[in-house]
């Protein structure tokens, strides 16, 4: 059997580690050459920037800025000590042309790095080149400012391709041209080197000092949830302990009443039967909702959950408990998602819960629409009726079911009525893929 070789699986290893440096030179200092990266104001978190004053303090961002500004001005001094006044303007030209190269670092870095290196042999012909070919004093000075900054503003790994070209540059050229001493080639690489080993250790301290302060601000933050969480766990089973007691309780007393009075009528026993069926239902679902809190390997029962088809039941209950509820479907009745399903069965529940509490002896009305856009519920009560008090609430019911419609996308709106009632309705958008046929 005899293998296909394609010319790019055919090439040494060699090849390819050539290509790929070859592209990382490439991509560190061809292809964003040109890119027009401004410099933005740091922020301002030292210490020592707090102790300056408030006007001071606002600009202190621009501070690398301003270093950048004076390493020019410097460069610019010394290139104008060295003019030649027999050249005339064009000598002038040469010696300000190092300075702005400095500046421009400030918004390309790339660029200026390649504009030094051009500049160089030109300049140091014109003004001299005491360092040593092609490099003069204010071109080697202003070369190393511009390795710094554009060392600072790039990765560590365009720092060594600027150090590569730059020593290749140093080395090569004046033997290419044959000017300058030996001994001078050496200068350049060394002293270029200490500078950028110098800006990327920088460079490299500071990132990992905000990666650290990012891992703390995520540690402490996932520490807060967690401290939370905990402190919901502790509530939870609190209120697991408290309320399995007591409507325990509720329920042995409910089926032992019937029994402690003779002969009781049947309403009598009817309602006994539902205040225990309900407290035994309340004790089931708490068992099941905070059984998760309790274990952590703790497995949901495959008791289904419920859902519109149980309103029925739901509303026969609280019928039995004395609410006047009256129940209206509109629309095409069709299966929904369970999430909706389940979330909707909660706000009629919860709705018709608060009635019970907060407006005892009113009549309740429940109307469910399916709609092509999703389902929309409505429950309404009238005020409060009778001798018995309403129970006082804290609102958390509202607030539960309001986060329950959020979650699925709708929305929901509750408030009194101008008849002293109440109205929650809401409305919970299904799209045609997410409903069941």
């Amino acid at each position: 059997m005899t293998q296909t070789q394609t010319p790019g699986t055919s090439r040494a290893p060699e090849f390819h580690l050539v290509q790929a440096v070859l592209g990382g030179l490439r991509q560190e200092l061809f292809d964003d050459a040109l890119a027009y990266r401004p410099l933005a104001p740091v922020e301002v978190t030292s210490r020592l920037a707090r102790l300056l004053p408030e006007r001071i303090r606002a600009r202190a961002g621009f501070f690398p800025h301003a270093v950048v500004v004076f390493m020019a001005f410097v460069v610019f001094a010394m290139g104008y000590e060295r003019v030649d006044t027999g050249f005339g303007p064009l000598a002038f030209l040469f010696a300000c042309a190092p300075a702005a190269i400095v500046l421009l670092t400030l918004v390309r870095p790339v660029l200026a790095f390649w504009a030094s290196l051009a500049a160089a042999p030109f300049i140091g012909y014109l003004v001299g080149y005491e360092v040593g070919w092609p490099w003069s004093n204010t071109t080697f000075f202003a070369h190393l400012a511009v390795l710094a900054v554009a060392a600072a503003r790039t990765r560590p790994r365009s720092a060594m391709w600027m150090w590569l070209v730059t020593a290749g540059y140093s080395l090569f050229l004046p033997a290419l041209f044959r000017m300058g001493g030996d001994s001078e080639y050496i200068a350049m690489p060394f002293v270029s080197a200490l500078v950028l080993l110098t800006v990327t250790v920088f460079q490299i301290r500071r990132q990992a000092d905000r990666a650290v302060t990012a891992q703390q601000t995520v540690t402490a933050q996932e520490r807060s949830k967690r401290t939370l969480l905990e402190e919901r766990t502790t509530i939870a089973r609190e209120l697991h302990d408290v309320v399995a007691h007591h409507m325990s309780v509720v329920a042995i007393q409910a089926e032992a009443a019937p029994y402690r009075v003779e002969n009781p009528p049947p309403e009598l026993e009817q309602a006994f039967l539902t205040i225990r069926e309900n407290a035994v239902a309340a004790l089931t679902e708490l068992r099941r909702i905070l059984g998760v809190v309790r274990a952590e390997d703790y497995e949901a029962p495959d008791a289904p959950q419920p859902t519109l088809a149980d309103l029925d039941a739901l509303v026969a209950n609280v019928r039995e408990a004395g609410l006047d509820v009256e129940k209206t479907v509109t629309g095409a009745v069709r299966e929904l998602p369970q999430g909706v399903e389940l979330s909707a069965y909660r706000i009629v529940q919860e709705a018709l819960s608060n009635v019970l509490r907060h407006a005892p002896g009113a009549a309740a009305k429940v109307e469910v629409s399916y709609v092509l856009g999703g389902l929309g519920l409505r429950i309404a009560n009238g005020p409060a009726r009778g001798l018995v008090k309403p129970s006082p609430g804290a609102g958390h019911g509202i607030t539960g079911m309001r986060e329950r419609v959020t979650m699925l996308g709708g929305e929901m709106t509750a408030g009194a009525t101008e008849d002293g009632g109440y109205e929650v309705a809401a409305f919970v958008p299904v799209s045609r893929e997410e409903a069941v046929a």
